[in-house]
């Protein structure tokens, strides 16, 4: 992949920085910015930092649907909702403890973090409705990671480490839950590709598991070059990309071709956004910033 550049973050350099989301109607991305309890800001059309959001204590993501965000804030318990235009917070609820991977409908009015739990209480899988303020949950089977929706949000998607598996339960009542186990451990990053209703799950143990959404059959297993973290699927080339920190690059397949490549980053730059047709930003604290790659 091409490098375009390297766009700046504030206290940026060797700090650390977790998930990140693009929001198209915005056209902003928003990034988990842990070390320093804030939410970046990066304008995808001027490519440039453009605000630095406090308040988000050890925040562990972002996720964005068309204007909404939604973050988990992994120091506080609590979920965030704001407004990608204004940044107004429009809610903060409690959640359970160290809340971790998360997803946000607006159709549907609802938020979804998955909580890693202390030693009070076990891991979880929560339903916010944001508007009426009332919430669902279910223990979990073990650490969770990522999660995703299917294309008409009836479903969702859970990476758990161990036993390393694809949890999925029908949404909003977070029933009909089914353990589709993998054949790699560390089920960590997560995307799915709704037109051929495939997801990817990239595992700590170095592979990239392909995943039948609809049956939870196991269709493809690809080796990776270490333990991922953030993958991204880009409906518009049809590749998926897996970042990992150590040694420092993008894993880049494609499902189709089996073609591959890897894009050399930096140590630690383990998470990206993606911007749908041709970029991802990949959070490198080695640079201080934002590395731009055209996919």
């Amino acid at each position: 992949m091409e490098t375009f550049g390297v766009i700046p973050i504030p206290n940026g350099l060797n700090s650390d920085f977790d998930h990140a989301a693009y929001d198209p109607r915005t056209r902003r991305i928003f990034i988990a910015h842990t070390a320093r309890d804030c939410i970046e800001v990066i304008d995808h059309d001027r490519q440039k930092h453009i605000a630095t959001l406090a308040g988000f204590p050890a925040v562990a993501g972002a996720v964005a649907d068309d204007g909404d965000i939604l973050t988990t804030n992994r120091g506080a318990a609590t979920i965030t909702w704001l407004d990608a235009r204004s940044y107004d917070i429009k809610g903060v609820f409690p959640s359970g403890p160290r809340p971790n991977g998360a997803a946000i409908v607006k159709r549907l009015g609802i938020g979804i973090a998955a909580c890693i739990g202390d030693a009070l209480q076990g891991p979880t899988l929560q339903v916010i409705n944001l508007k009426e303020l009332t919430q669902r949950a279910i223990d979990l089977p073990g650490r969770p990671r990522w999660c995703v929706t299917d294309a008409n949000a009836e479903r969702v998607f859970l990476c758990i480490r161990e036993p390393s598996m694809i949890l999925t339960a029908r949404l909003r009542d977070l029933d009909e839950v089914a353990h589709w186990p993998l054949p790699s451990g560390g089920a960590h990053g997560l995307d799915i590709d709704h037109g051929r209703n495939r997801l990817y799950a990239a595992c700590d143990d170095g592979d990239l598991v392909e995943v039948d959404s609809t049956s939870g059959k196991v269709t493809n297993v690809w080796p990776i070059a270490g333990p991922p973290d953030v993958a991204f699927f880009n409906p518009a080339t049809g590749r998926v990309h897996v970042a990992i920190g150590d040694p420092g690059l993008i894993e880049t397949i494609d499902p189709r071709t089996r073609n591959r490549m890897q894009t050399v980053t930096a140590e630690r730059a383990h998470t990206t956004a993606i911007v749908v047709p041709n970029r991802l930003y990949v959070i490198s604290p080695r640079h201080g910033g934002v590395l731009v790659l055209g996919d």
